[in-house]
């Protein structure tokens, strides 16, 4: 009975990520997935990137949390479409979250979409959302463990943002182990060392959402 609930639960939620698949493609929208453990930096991501690529792309973005809305105020505070879903208590988005907030965009006026899934390095990795990018964020304080110890979130996401390099004078991380370990559990990926509080680094995230947009129109 658990083994059918899981394949119905699972079958359910693809239907759905088709579904939003399907309207992505249409619409010709680049829609990544940002995961990480709480605390790592995305939404300080997502406002550097918001702050650094709005004037040349319009930008959207759907906040996951277990509740309240402050992540989805700091994006809309810079002037970005922000729709909020909280799981109250759920460990990460699925697939009719997702579909269930789409109407509230008007994908003929958003070239980027983001979504930002529930702090948690392990569930949210699990479930197509329908996104064409999985990406994960891996800060520097977290320790150099955590690749192998939750394989399962980097061996499903084709890029890695080490974020917080800024502290790595202060605490005890290999960023080539780092590398070492990621190649290990998925040598299709690739980490970009960055900190989104000095912008170094950012720069080649950047570019990487450019050429993912280009991509994305041209197809």
């Amino acid at each position: 009975m658990k083994v059918a609930l899981e394949v119905d639960v699972l079958t359910n939620n693809n239907r759905a990520a088709e579904f939003n698949r399907r309207l992505f493609e249409e619409t010709k929208t680049l829609v990544i997935n940002l995961m990480s453990s709480p605390g790592a930096g995305k939404t300080t991501i997502l406002e550097k990137t918001i702050e650094a690529l709005a004037k040349d792309f319009r930008i959207g973005v759907i906040e996951g949390d277990l509740a309240t809305d402050k992540d989805a105020e700091r994006i809309r505070s810079l002037g970005a479409q922000a729709v909020q879903i909280n799981t109250h208590g759920g460990c990460h988005l699925d697939a009719r979250m997702i579909a269930a907030v789409l109407p509230q965009f008007d994908f003929n006026e958003i070239d980027l979409l983001f979504i930002e899934n529930v702090g948690n390095l392990v569930c949210p990795s699990g479930y197509d959302l329908g996104q064409q990018h999985k990406v994960a964020v891996l800060s520097v304080p977290e320790g150099n463990d955590k690749i192998l110890k939750y394989p399962t979130m980097f061996i499903r996401t084709e890029l890695v943002l080490l974020n917080k390099i800024d502290l790595l004078p202060y605490l005890d991380f290999d960023v080539e182990q780092a590398k070492d370990d990621l190649k290990g559990v998925n040598p299709q990926s690739s980490l970009i060392p960055l900190s989104a509080k000095t912008n170094e680094g950012m720069d080649q995230w950047f570019q990487w959402i450019r050429e993912g947009i280009a991509r994305c129109k041209n197809q």
